[in-house]
């Protein structure tokens, strides 16, 4: 097997339920200067019910390809996502897409809502009714309960940006954001990336900041240098409870790269894998541009102004297979 040898990353780890606020601020500048990447414990949502979520994914992977197939997922990314739909790293993943099998929960926005119509907005594609009894209640409220996690997070975030510690709540940001949670299973290929095999190509995230929650089966690998030559790429070993927290690419925008997203890629052992992603990103129409306090006459924004919407709708048309191709295959 191809696979390079790597050690284990040593992150911070934030615990929400801290009174020290300073201690925390310093504990996640300190890693989102060095990696990108640390992990949250003590959040509120407890072992069991993070448990019970696992295992009513577990159940949703495990049906019939064909019963899978029919919450395809739509043109505003809600439902499912096949084995190699998705093609993060195409330098190096020879056309041979990730390794990894999916499903999209975003924030709902009923029919009657005006926003509906809108990308990355409108009803989620869901299980038909009977089919996982209980299913979709555990996932809207996973989805929730992550929300107020990650806005958690943001607040500690802008406080390390010298920023107002509510400054990424207000309602054009994460007060109407597009959250959105994605269960993803691992099948259990052995990676090769001298084959340009992966379970997920190297990639970073799009949006503020991802949380994720994994099982026990190790995968995940950051590299904190995504310009070196050769790269050099560290293990995230899972921690019971905790989510890793990763920074996206528009904090690295907002912040002017003085917190830059982190290039990530995860490595099939042969071993299935299961993880959960909740991807938190401002409101569509939010215009994300360089921070107050991140730039200066002699540091001007690196990058200029752009929409929220519109960085991500390219983002996702980047990566993700072109909807025609299902289409084809079941005429």
């Amino acid at each position: 097997m191809g696979k390079q040898s790597t050690e284990f990353s040593a992150l911070n780890s934030i615990d929400l339920s801290n009174p020290d606020i300073n201690q925390s601020v310093n504990l996640l500048k300190q890693a989102c200067l060095d990696s990108g990447f640390f992990y949250v414990v003590n959040h509120g949502i407890s072992q069991e019910f993070m448990e019970e979520v696992f295992a009513q994914s577990k159940k949703f992977f495990s049906l019939p390809h064909k019963e899978k197939m029919k919450i395809l997922r739509n043109e505003k990314h809600r439902g499912y996502t096949p084995v190699l739909d998705e093609l993060l790293d195409p330098e190096n993943q020879v056309h041979v897409g990730d390794y990894k099998e999916g499903y999209y929960i975003g924030v709902e926005k009923g029919e009657d809502d005006p926003e509906s119509n809108k990308p990355f907005y409108g009803p989620n594609n869901w299980p038909a009714p009977g089919v996982l009894p209980g299913w979709r209640e555990t996932m809207e409220k996973f989805h929730r309960e992550t929300l107020e996690v990650g806005k958690a997070v943001a607040k500690i975030i802008a406080l390390a940006l010298d920023l107002d510690a509510n400054f990424f709540d207000q309602p054009e940001m994460l007060g109407e954001p597009i959250a959105t949670l994605r269960l993803l299973h691992y099948e259990g290929q052995v990676s090769d990336p001298l084959k340009g095999l992966y379970g997920a190509g190297a990639h970073t995230d799009y949006g503020l900041i991802t949380l994720l929650a994994t099982d026990d089966v190790s995968g995940l690998q950051i590299c904190k240098d995504r310009d070196a030559k050769p790269q050099k790429w560290e293990d995230v070993a899972p921690l019971k409870g905790a989510f890793i927290v990763n920074l996206g690419d528009m904090l690295e925008r907002w912040s002017n790269c003085v917190f830059k997203s982190t290039l990530h890629r995860v490595l099939g052992n042969g071993q299935g894998r299961y993880s959960i992603a909740y991807f938190l990103e401002p409101s569509r129409d939010c215009l994300v541009e360089c921070l107050p306090t991140c730039k200066s006459d002699s540091n001007p924004p690196k990058f200029p102004p752009i929409l929220c919407h519109d960085y991500l709708t390219q983002r996702y048309n980047d990566t993700h297979a072109d909807l025609n191709v299902y289409k084809k295959q079941q005429a």
